[in-house]
């Protein structure tokens, strides 16, 4: 099972086509986005429910309504939308078994549980070290790796899809 949830890379695909050109389209609805993804609609707006939430999408009216970043993708995290699509979860849940050796009997001596578990430590470490990779990282960053390997041809392409589905709404 995946610490980090298929929801999240879907967000966060979702959320570079609204970045702004030539990467996405700066704006789009919940239905688009799930068909330009082959995805189920009801699971889109489940995500962009969540990313509401948190901050990073605001809604916007009218017949080409849809959604648009709440501030600009240099400013979004991939933390950020890790968090707001699966929560905030420790990537390790220490048992303290260290407390459980058949040895001790009922009780645990001291020096056995004192302090942080040297397990949990390295885990700790490593959930930190995680975290500021993913907040190192913005949609501003992804996106412009994304232009760089794609042809020229593509985000043209994905901007005229959206327009011409927006259009005939």
């Amino acid at each position: 099972m995946s610490h980090i949830s298929s929801g999240v890379e879907y967000a966060l695909h979702c959320l570079l086509y609204l970045t702004d050109a030539p990467a996405g389209v700066g704006e789009a609805s919940v239905r688009d986005l799930a068909e330009l993804q082959g995805l189920s609609v009801d699971y889109v707006a489940k995500l962009f429910t969540k990313l509401h939430k948190a901050g990073l999408t605001v809604a916007t009216e009218g017949a080409r309504g849809g959604f648009t970043l709440a501030r600009p993708a240099e400013r979004i995290t991939v933390l950020d939308v890790v968090q707001a699509v699966d929560g905030p979860k420790p990537l390790f849940d220490c048992r303290e078994i260290r407390a459980r050796c058949a040895i001790f009997g009922d009780t645990a001596p001291k020096w056995a549980t004192s302090g942080t578990c040297s397990i949990h430590a390295v885990m700790l470490d490593a959930e930190k070290r995680m975290n500021e990779v993913l907040e190192a990282q913005t949609l501003a960053s992804l996106a412009m790796r994304t232009v760089a390997k794609a042809p020229r041809t593509y985000h043209t392409d994905i901007v005229k899809w959206i327009d011409n589905r927006a259009a005939s709404r």
